[in-house]
């Protein structure tokens, strides 16, 4: 598992001790965390929550009325600094 998915699974595991469904996907570029947000929660877990989200690249809340709330996290895969990064021609 890449170091994003690591972090990324840490978040997780974190916002799931909360008491939220977190849920973690693997895209190309990063590692992705979301969790719905209940109605319910205390001042306290969302400062907790927001401690945690933190840690992640970017981070962030959607909220709709019909879906609700979803919290999101980012944690960005690192991009090798030298060799073949984006392909040939384009190395550094």
């Amino acid at each position: 598992m890449p170091a994003s998915g690591v972090s990324a699974a840490a978040i997780a595991a974190r916002l799931s001790a909360l008491g939220l469904h977190a849920r973690v996907e693997e895209h190309p570029r990063h590692t992705s965390v979301e969790a719905e947000l209940l109605d319910t929660l205390s001042a306290e877990t969302w400062q907790q929550v927001v401690d945690v989200v933190a840690e992640a690249d970017r981070f962030g809340l959607l909220a709709t009325s019909m879906n609700g709330r979803t919290l999101w996290a980012v944690v960005r895969k690192t991009v090798p600094t030298t060799g073949d990064v984006g392909g040939p021609g384009r190395q550094r």
